[in-house]
């Protein structure tokens, strides 16, 4: 039985069968990830603490000082993570491990090694980790989720703008409806991810570093006359975070729930997009490229399947159940602290891994689709009865009565073609040249404002 850790027995897909698909994810939603960043934050506060006139103990350090700091962090690796895990072995605490993993690294440093005292200086556990985990979120956010989706977001744009003048029947609860073009119904997606990735883009993502249970107890303790709200403050910016006003011993996690809900909208709007994709494909209005070797069916050769549409609807449901979970499990705590948040906290990496999984899908589907002009063409010409609508409109403009329910006696449940349309006209009374308007249009020209939809949409560039 195969007990040593690879692709092949990994027990998540995501580090498994995907597992070549999200290496990117590894340096920063990883367990290595996670103690990385909590050494950043103990480095970065040391050094904090250190540019403080108020904390005269430490002093200004040096610049070699400062770039021996940089180099621990430059410099950390596996081999350094494991050197972490090896502490904690014996701490049987985690964030100490880090705390004492910096202390060994220093101690041959005279300059940083006899203000050593400084590290971790009246932090909680959770000072340190609120700030790991929110460095993960934005480093995730600006390294992975938004390139990703505006590559997606770009892809489905370029169709919008391809695709803006190809008619295309409607299907309003799976029935011939008034027509439209492929782009314009590409360009409605386009406009409701940009939305929402300019909502993903501006969730503020928050941090805290004032101590035990929220009062700086411990700092007030020793620096009595200090304004420490102040220096946590600029600390916290100075990472790229806002600041959590009030909290208890941990961050409420509010905004990462804020994060997980802005994620979840986009994945479902993209799993809308999937499967209305799929059912393009299946009737025949794309046709998706073939890839050499490739096998669609393991019976039926003739098959090419939708499978990154489908991989991608099923991903985004994975992606959107465990974040629903993180969302409305991380912002309840008992009293000022309780520890069910932790072993969930671990898992922030898992939805959003699900989440650049689907999106890679849906561009590698959408490189392979090509519409079927001809098929699109051929379901309209099939459609006249479409174009009751436009009839019945005209006539309730000229002030016929019962318009609508003579459009409705002759199409509803029946099949209609230009030769019957055509005879319907000629029977109104209108004007000759509302007659010669109406009988000149076919199904394929009743597309309303649909292509400078498409056009528009296809010409906003995301900010």
């Amino acid at each position: 039985m195969p007990t040593r850790l690879t692709a092949l027995t990994a027990i998540s897909p995501i580090d498994g069968r995907y597992g070549s698909k999200t290496a990117d994810l590894r340096t920063m939603c990883s367990e290595y990830g996670l103690i990385r960043y909590r050494l950043i934050v103990e480095i970065r506060w040391f050094q904090a603490l250190a540019a403080e006139p108020a904390i005269p103990e430490i002093g200004a350090m040096s610049d070699a000082a400062n770039d021996y700091l940089e180099s621990l962090i430059d410099d950390f690796d596996e081999g350094e993570a494991e050197a972490v895990k090896t502490i904690e072995r014996t701490t049987n605490h985690d964030v100490k491990a880090v705390e004492y993993y910096l202390r060994d690294k220093i101690e041959h440093f005279d300059e940083i090694a006899h203000v050593n005292q400084f590290i971790h200086f009246a932090c909680t556990s959770e000072d340190i980790n609120n700030l790991a985990y929110a460095q993960m979120l934005l480093e995730t956010r600006r390294e992975a989720l938004l390139p990703r989706l505006d590559q997606v977001i770009e892809a489905i744009a370029t169709m919008a703008d391809v695709y803006a003048d190809f008619a295309m029947l409607s299907r309003t609860h799976g029935q011939s409806a008034s027509p439209t073009t492929l782009g314009k119904e590409m360009a409605v997606f386009v406009q409701r991810l940009r939305r929402q990735r300019s909502a993903l883009a501006q969730v503020d993502i928050l941090g805290k570093m004032n101590g035990a249970v929220g009062n700086y107890n411990a700092h007030l303790a020793a620096y009595p006359d200090t304004d420490w709200p102040s220096i946590a403050e600029r600390f916290i910016r100075g990472m790229g975070l806002s600041i959590s006003p009030a909290t208890t011993q941990i961050e409420p996690h509010d905004y990462v729930a804020e994060f997980f809900h802005a994620v979840m909208r986009i994945n479902t709007i993209l799993l809308d997009f999937s499967r209305d994709i799929w059912s393009y494909i299946s009737l025949g209005y794309f046709r998706q490229a073939t890839v050499e070797g490739e096998v669609g069916s393991s019976t039926m050769p003739h098959k090419v399947n939708p499978i990154d549409f489908e991989n991608a609807e099923g991903n985004l449901g994975l992606a959107n159940a465990i974040m629903d979970h993180l969302a409305a499990k991380l912002p309840i705590s008992r009293w000022q602290r309780d520890l069910t948040d932790s072993t969930v906290l671990r898992n922030l990496g898992v939805g959003l891994a699900h989440s650049t999984l689907s999106y890679d899908a849906l561009l590698r589907g959408l490189g392979k689709l090509e519409a079927d002009a001809t098929r699109l063409d051929a379901d309209l010409d099939n459609n006249w009865i479409v174009l009751g609508e436009a009839v019945q409109t005209v006539m309730r403009a000229r002030g016929i009565a019962g318009a609508y329910e003579k459009l409705k006696e002759l199409t509803r449940g029946k099949k209609i073609d230009a030769e019957a349309m055509h005879a319907f006209i000629d029977s109104l009374d209108i004007t000759a040249d509302d007659k010669s308007r109406l009988k000149a249009m076919r199904p394929q020209d009743y597309i309303g404002n649909a292509v400078a939809q498409a056009r528009r949409a296809a010409d906003v560039v995301q900010d």
